[in-house]
């Protein structure tokens, strides 16, 4: 029986790859299976995943005949997957020996949905651990009760799907799958709906994965049109959570949240091709006047003044033909 099922996407990452194979064998059981989906490469990355199929204990290799982003490739392994329990790695980053066994030893001993953990974050040689920002370390708790309070960060705005473990019943309620298509910020809707609709999670702490920032390959890297799906995926976070039965509860954080997004990518709006950046300022003003306004009202005024100006202004920008 495979107990865990690591599900890694990798696209064009050839110069990473070699890292994150050696990680994973560090990290290899009899019972462990590690999913190894190639999201049509177009570089070295399929050759190195062929091989690792060969000599990775435990591997099953995957390979789209399309690249479809990292949400489908995440679909693709979690399919694929036969474990008791899953995770999540990228194909740029990487695992401390042992790492897997520590986090599966704690979620099965508390007995929960989830597990939240935390990560190194890695830019050049410098390591920074980032803590999941829940308080309770070790305890059950409930995962809807921390999606709030609104004016502080909580559980879903630590959205790293590689930065848990997850029991297989999380799939079976459709829990665990990702928005097809989506391209960036694809885990937003996904630990909200993690969020509102599991039973119990834990915070664990244990940072042993290794999140490598800064890679050229990166999308949060490049400005390109793709950066805009993060649009999409908080529409969606509001859409489904405004019918949730706490909705009057929770989208004041899911406001909060999007217009704070907004905000980030506007005022670095220079880093965007000019095309696109035009396209960004459209679309943030329509998805500004989508939300509830009486919401928007109040997440602004809770704001500080350089944010609340910049979206302010936002959402005046007349959209009358343009589309959004």
């Amino acid at each position: 029986m495979v107990k865990l099922s690591v599900v890694v996407p990798f696209y064009n990452v050839q110069t990473y790859a070699p890292d994150a194979i050696r990680s994973l064998r560090a990290n290899a059981r009899e019972d462990f299976e590690f999913v190894l989906v190639d999201d049509r490469s177009t570089d070295g990355t399929p050759e190195l995943l062929e091989r690792a199929a060969r000599e990775l204990p435990g591997a099953v290799y995957v390979r789209h005949e399309v690249n479809g982003g990292l949400a489908t490739a995440r679909n693709t392994g979690i399919d694929a997957a036969r474990g008791e329990y899953l995770t999540f790695m990228d194909g740029d980053d990487w695992l401390a020996p042992g790492h897997l066994a520590r986090v599966l030893a704690a979620i099965e001993a508390l007995s929960c949905d989830f597990v939240r953990i935390d990560h190194v974050q890695c830019t050049g040689t410098a390591r920074l651990v980032q803590r999941i920002p829940h308080g309770p370390q070790g305890e059950v708790s409930s995962p809807r009760a921390a999606i709030l309070p609104a004016d502080r960060s909580t559980s879903v705005d630590y959205p790293y799907a590689w930065a848990g473990m997850y029991h297989r019943r999380l799939v079976d309620r459709g829990l665990l799958h990702f928005t097809d298509g989506l391209r960036t910020a694809e885990d937003r809707p996904w630990i909200w709906r993690l969020h509102r609709e599991a039973e119990s999670f834990a915070a664990v702490g244990l940072p042993g994965i290794f999140y490598r920032r800064g890679v050229a390959t990166s999308l949060t890297q490049i400005g390109d049109v793709r950066q805009l799906d993060f649009i999409r995926a908080f529409d969606q976070v509001l859409t489904e959570t405004a019918k949730d039965r706490d909705a009057a509860l929770l989208l004041p954080k899911a406001v909060r949240t999007y217009c704070a997004i907004i905000s980030h990518h506007v005022g670095s709006i220079e880093r965007f091709e000019p095309a696109v950046a035009k396209k960004l300022r459209t679309m943030s003003a329509a998805a500004l006047k989508r939300m509830p306004q009486d919401v928007l009202d109040e997440a602004l005024d809770s704001m500080d003044v350089p944010r609340a100006v910049l979206l302010r202004r936002l959402r005046r920008r007349p959209l009358a033909g343009v589309a959004a």
